[in-house]
């Protein structure tokens, strides 16, 4: 991380917070660590001596992403990513703050790991790293983890991650007692016996590739279930990865009913479809699959009326020996972090998406659901900080990636728009050229 800690004045921005659903022309002032103010004129004249003046005409100035869902190598997969090279695809990226998942070797079950990953974090990684827990021990789902002490240990949240609890009186346990704890829990949702060995959505297109499919049933039935032991236990639930209009219709229903349910939904599945996979492109397999076009702008559509409240990378660096395999054996995953901005601005050029809509579901709500002091531009608030160039012009290039996989499924995309700088409690951690 750059040492210096100037006072910086983001001038002639214009401001987007979408934490006060605000979005104006003006400057933003950083010192100690801080944000100091946000409003039109502040000018040179009056800040610090020594303040760094940066001219952001035509620039977007907004709170640093919070990306809810990526997994990082550390402890035990370090050939696939570390903290240090997540963070600076974090910060490429404009995201501030990551939160790993627990899916490592050993598995984020116990206070110490997470401690560990916290520690590791601090000394390696250029932006935030927070750290989701095990929900059950070793991600087997027949027993729950000790949700007390690892929140108390600093777990933001708790999840199996790829995996689904299949066990509803284990699931219903642990919301029971994460009820207790205020703590969140984040589920993904797939039956494994439905989703059993297909490797892409179900239809039209995987019969005709010769490739077994993933009915969406398989999403909708799990999350069903989980909604209606929500219900039951009173508890924070968070759907890690909604991907088809069934799983919409089943959301909305527990939100009409008051519950305390919220979603997420991975740029990925926003901004392509199964058609992508096209000629068995295997940076295109995902878990959950690619899903139809109409699937793809109705959620979409949900995440503009706020249906879906966060927007997450589900960066996933899988190695060359695991994706240059036939389809059907190839692992399933995506890098996502770098792209995950650039991506949602496409949403935004193609009118889509409200800039304002896809901000606040990339910072804000991911902040205000883990209980976390970013994803605002408030005075006195942690300066993390994205500086956004909306219309740069650009071609993604893996081997230029900080990631260190390359499997991206915007390989030789053509993008407009990215991050410029991101500061992180008040350094600049990443200038483009």
């Amino acid at each position: 991380m750059l040492s210096d800690r100037r006072p910086i004045l983001l001038a002639n921005a214009r401001i987007v917070d979408p934490s006060r659903d605000l979005d104006f022309p003006g400057d933003l002032l950083i010192a100690d660590g801080v944000i100091r103010e946000a409003k039109r004129g502040i000018g040179a004249a009056g800040v610090p001596e020594g303040t760094e003046v940066v001219d952001c005409r035509g620039k977007i100035v907004a709170p640093g992403l919070i990306d809810m869902r990526a997994f990082v190598g550390e402890p035990g997969a370090e050939h696939r990513e570390t903290m240090a090279s997540a963070s600076q695809a974090a910060a490429a990226g404009g995201v501030t703050t990551i939160i790993c998942q627990p899916d490592t070797s050993p598995t984020i079950d116990d206070p110490t790991i997470v401690d560990f990953v916290l520690r590791r974090a601090r000394d390696t990684a250029i932006v935030h790293v927070q750290t989701m827990a095990a929900l059950t021990k070793g991600l087997k789902g027949e027993e729950m983890s000790e949700l007390g002490l690892l929140k108390a240990a600093g777990a933001v949240a708790f999840t199996d991650g790829l995996k689904s609890v299949t066990n509803a009186q284990v699931m219903r346990r642990a919301l029971t007692y994460a009820r207790d704890f205020d703590a969140l829990i984040v589920h993904h949702t797939e039956d494994p016996d439905l989703v059993g060995e297909g490797v892409m959505n179900a239809g039209e297109f995987a019969t005709r590739l010769g490739l077994s499919g993933v009915p969406s049933a398989a999403e909708t039935i799990m999350l069903e279930r989980d909604l209606r032991l929500v219900s039951l236990t009173e508890s924070r639930y968070h759907a890690a990865s909604v991907t088809c209009l069934g799983s919409l219709e089943v959301l909305r229903r527990a939100k009409d009913a008051g519950l305390a349910v919220t979603a997420s939904a991975s740029i990925n599945h926003l901004a392509l479809n199964e058609i992508d996979v096209g000629p068995y492109r295997t940076f295109f397999k995902l878990s959950p699959p690619l899903r139809s076009e109409d699937d793809r702008r109705t959620l979409t559509a949900a995440l503009d009326e706020g249906l879906i409240d966060v927007v997450m990378s589900d960066h996933n660096p899988q190695d060359v020996e695991v994706k240059r395999l036939p389809f059907a054996e190839a692992a399933a995953g995506a890098i996502g972090i770098e792209t995950m901005l650039p991506a949602g601005l496409r949403l935004v050029h193609n009118g889509e998406l409200k800039l304002l809509t896809l901000l606040k579901a990339m910072s804000t709500r991911p902040a205000e659901l883990l209980g976390l002091a970013g994803g605002t531009l408030r005075p006195g608030a942690p300066a993390d900080v994205v500086v956004i160039d909306p219309d740069v012009p650009w071609l993604v290039d893996p081997e230029q990636l900080k990631s260190k996989c390359r499997n991206t499924p915007f390989d030789e995309a053509r993008m407009q728009g990215r991050a410029t700088r991101t500061i992180v409690a008040g350094r600049t951690v990443y200038e483009s050229l």
